[in-house]
């Protein structure tokens, strides 16, 4: 079986920061950072999809976790086709527009390809030092299954190599009747991790709790079963505590995928207040690395 790393989604949320978590005396974000890097071996950033990050943040990151500490990096929304605030991109590059809200094809080819070329760059800290996992790119409900966009998969691969890319989908034609076959047979014939979710069911964003191993990483997140998948409120959205029931059921699941692949990355998206940390320790346990 491969190694199998437990973490969440997140690190900094204000609902966690207020829940008690964290020791009294872990009160900057250097101490917090340090001490969650203790309790777990991996996290991922979801603040990179709002924001590209600075080098010199992902520099901090790299030199205040231990040597096997790893990263996922969620993509920029830019570059996954999501609407993207205008405010988000770099100042130099922002087209002039009274939009809100920005895609792709509102800027001109050359900043379209600064975004990228910073985005990456700013990321090589943590590349440097061994400690980039996977570029977590969760593609939008309207990213169905077609031609263009499993070439925009492959050129999203390209653009990032060296570095490694996980694939998210919200749109369930990727797994309508023999299209689960076609996706997953894509995704491991071009070396592609295939990231499963446990997530509500019954919406046009609703994918199936599908586990593979499409490449010699496997990823899962958990993003709970909130009856309000749909509210615009993100606490509403991943406001949901697993039972330890719940998660008994999946540790078998979990390293049943671990023996298909040489590392599988778990990831607790349930983040409100400390429910993402407690199942995750919980999870830990199950799986006999607590």
């Amino acid at each position: 079986m491969g190694k199998i790393r437990v973490g969440t989604a997140s690190w900094t949320d204000k609902t966690l920061l207020a829940s008690g978590w964290y020791p009294a005396d872990a009160d900057t974000a250097e101490k917090r950072l340090a001490y969650y890097a203790k309790q777990f071996p991996l996290v991922e950033v979801d603040s990179t999809y709002y924001s590209p990050p600075a080098e010199q943040t992902a520099s901090l990151w790299a030199q205040r976790t231990p040597h096997e500490f790893v990263f996922n990096i969620k993509a920029f929304s830019l570059l996954t086709g999501h609407p993207t605030k205008v405010s988000a991109l770099y100042k130099d590059i922002r087209p002039e527009t009274e939009k809100k809200n920005i895609y792709p094809g509102d800027l001109t080819p050359q900043a379209y390809e600064e975004v990228w070329t910073r985005f990456l760059s700013a990321l090589q800290p943590l590349s440097v030092a061994g400690k980039l996992g996977a570029i977590l790119f969760q593609f939008p409900p309207w990213f169905t299954i077609r031609r263009s966009n499993k070439q925009y998969l492959l050129e999203v691969a390209k653009r990032c190599s060296p570095l490694r890319v996980a694939v998210e989908f919200r749109n369930a034609t990727w797994f309508d009747g023999d299209n689960r076959d076609e996706t997953l047979e894509f995704l491991r014939r071009h070396h592609l991790p295939y990231v499963g979710v446990d997530m509500p069911q019954g919406h046009k964003s609703s994918i199936p709790p599908v586990l593979s191993a499409t490449s010699d990483l496997a990823v899962v997140r958990f993003h709970g079963h909130s009856d309000k998948w749909t509210s615009n409120n993100i606490y509403e959205k991943f406001g949901y505590l697993y039972s330890e029931r719940e998660l008994k059921d999946w540790a078998p699941k979990l390293q049943n995928l671990a023996d298909d692949a040489d590392e599988t990355h778990v990831l607790m998206n349930n983040c409100y207040s400390d429910y993402a940390q407690t199942n995750a320790q919980t999870l830990l346990a199950l799986l006999g690395n607590g």
